[in-house]
């Protein structure tokens, strides 16, 4: 694939992407406005958690690492047929696989709920165990979208598969709307209902699409052909490697839900927001480069070099935009906040409390999206068992330094105990940059020297912190009566500032974003 086509999936991903996540922070501020930061708002952010492990365990980055490298194979080698069969069969292994394990979550939700969230009791457990209940068959649907997603992926057609969960957010925002009028515990039961049918939909969206670009399909049970076997063999350190974030990810639910009410969903509603740059920028350049990572041959210091070319390529792409994000959640978080969830029963005191956990969650925000480039490198390159190892570095020291910073340290400190919830995720950041960097060590001793420049990255960053005090300057001489039309002026006066002041610093990945914005808007 040329460096343009990647370019243009690049494009393609992101913008499927940031129209998903539009969708999605609409979602998230019409939930907010409905239950605020309250019992149910805990209980539907912990419910909606636990069975979405089957999306993360089998999901898109399972499936990116080990089926598209080998389907993406089958198909440069011109063998097309084979490779729709591979397809098929995985199809067929998934669902099988992902049926047992939702009956199993469903049966098994009090024992989870006792596991993952000991801090609710009362109404709040007994609702997070019925939302579980009807979230899990939901969860299975997901995990069978993620396969349509590998599948379109590798015959380039990034569009449909990334603004397929739209439909998943429009099912949730139309129940809502419709029945916003109940009881909460009862709405939080039919918005369930309603993600459960979004689930579907999102899968049924991008069906055609798969059919259209894999005319030989067939969904057949067969472990048999080698590149099977070969996906099986991919995805078993895959898969564990997913379980060890998991396992992360649940230690700060289960901190989460002993720093009081509200903590869990604040937590989620801030992850929503930190993990936007992450998905639009670490996640388009990463899913656009992986197939064609995957399909570079020839001789050893041949295909070295023409990684190391890529991925040098779209690191610098990614901090481009990651680093001005990751100051904006630090020093503009509250605007941010404010803007996209304060109405209704969310209050400007749940918009600060968010902050602070943007604010935590700013300092990892460019390790975990440069690792994301490096992981997928280590994929093209048939590798999936170091990502794992350093993923259990990353899980170890996150568990141990959120437990440390969400409970011990706020006492000591003399802070109210919601301030361990910025804590978790600063803790998070702090080991992302240590798995980042021995990603790249390691990769750097294989393939040769690759990463940012540090001049590159210290005029990205003064470009972010003028760009931030310009804002904060503005941001200060507004009135607070209006956060949707704050955040609109501040944001845009931040990006300004910062693209302007990294023209002018001579950043020439800044001069390609705002001509190739120009084109766009042109056409």
């Amino acid at each position: 694939m040329s460096p343009s086509a990647v370019r243009s999936g690049a494009f393609s991903v992101g913008l499927g992407i940031s129209l998903t996540r539009v969708v999605g922070l609409i979602r998230q501020r019409v939930v907010a406005h409905y239950f605020g930061l309250g019992l149910e708002a805990d209980a539907w952010s912990a419910a909606f958690r636990i069975p979405n492990i089957l999306q993360n365990l089998f999901g898109d980055q399972a499936l990116s690492a080990s089926f598209i490298p080998v389907y993406a194979s089958l198909i440069a080698r011109g063998e097309r047929r084979q490779a729709d069969r591979v397809a098929g069969a995985v199809f067929a292994l998934l669902a099988t696989i992902v049926s047992v394990l939702v009956l199993v979550g469903m049966l098994a939700t009090p024992v989870l709920i006792n596991l993952i969230a000991p801090g609710f009791s009362g109404a709040k457990r007994e609702l997070t165990i019925e939302l579980v209940r009807i979230l899990f068959p939901g969860a299975g649907l997901l995990v069978l979208s993620a396969w349509c997603l590998g599948v379109l992926n590798t015959h380039q057609r990034f569009l449909i598969s990334y603004t397929a969960p739209i439909a998943w957010n429009a099912a949730i925002i139309a129940t809502l709307v419709a029945f916003g009028g109940a009881e909460l515990s009862r709405l939080a039961v039919l918005v369930a209902w309603g993600s459960v049918v979004g689930s579907g939909l999102q899968f049924l969206i991008q069906l055609p699409g798969v059919l259209r670009v894999a005319p030989d399909l067939k969904i057949a049970f067969d472990s048999r052909p080698e590149p099977v076997r070969a996906i099986g063999r991919n995805f078993g350190p895959v898969f564990v490697s997913r379980g060890v974030v998991q396992i992360s990810a649940y230690v700060d639910q289960l901190l989460a839900s002993l720093l009081g009410t509200g903590a869990v969903a604040a937590i989620t509603n801030a992850q929503l927001l930190s993990t936007l740059p992450v998905s639009l920028f670490g996640m388009a350049v990463s899913a656009a480069e992986l197939p064609a990572m995957a399909g570079v041959t020839g001789s050893d210091e041949v295909r070295h070099g023409a990684l190391r070319v890529r991925l040098d390529a779209g690191l610098r792409n990614i901090a481009l935009f990651v680093v001005p994000s990751a100051m904006a959640l630090f020093a503009l978080g509250d605007v941010v906040a404010a803007a996209i969830f304060q109405t209704g029963r969310f209050t400007r005191a749940d918009t600060v409390f968010i902050w602070s956990i943007l604010a935590g969650s700013s300092i990892g925000l460019l390790a975990s999206t440069l690792g994301r480039l490096y992981v997928s490198t280590y994929w093209a390159l048939g590798d999936t068992r170091t990502p794992l190892t350093y993923a259990v570095v990353r899980v170890a020291l996150t568990t141990v330094l959120g437990y440390a910073f969400a409970l011990p340290v706020p006492r000591l400190l003399g802070l109210a105990p919601s301030w361990g919830a910025a804590g978790l995720t600063a803790s998070a950041g702090l080991a992302g940059w240590v798995e980042m960097l021995l990603l790249r060590a390691r990769l750097n001793g294989r393939i040769g020297r690759t990463g940012l420049a540090f001049g590159y990255t210290a005029r990205l960053w003064m470009a972010a912190a003028l760009a931030a005090a310009v804002a904060w300057g503005v941001k200060v001489s507004l009135p607070l009566s209006q956060p949707i039309a704050i955040g609109a002026v501040v944001v845009a006066i931040y990006g300004i500032v910062y693209f302007g002041t990294a023209l002018a610093l001579r950043v020439p990945e800044a001069s390609t974003a705002l001509n190739r914005l120009v084109r766009s808007t042109a056409r």
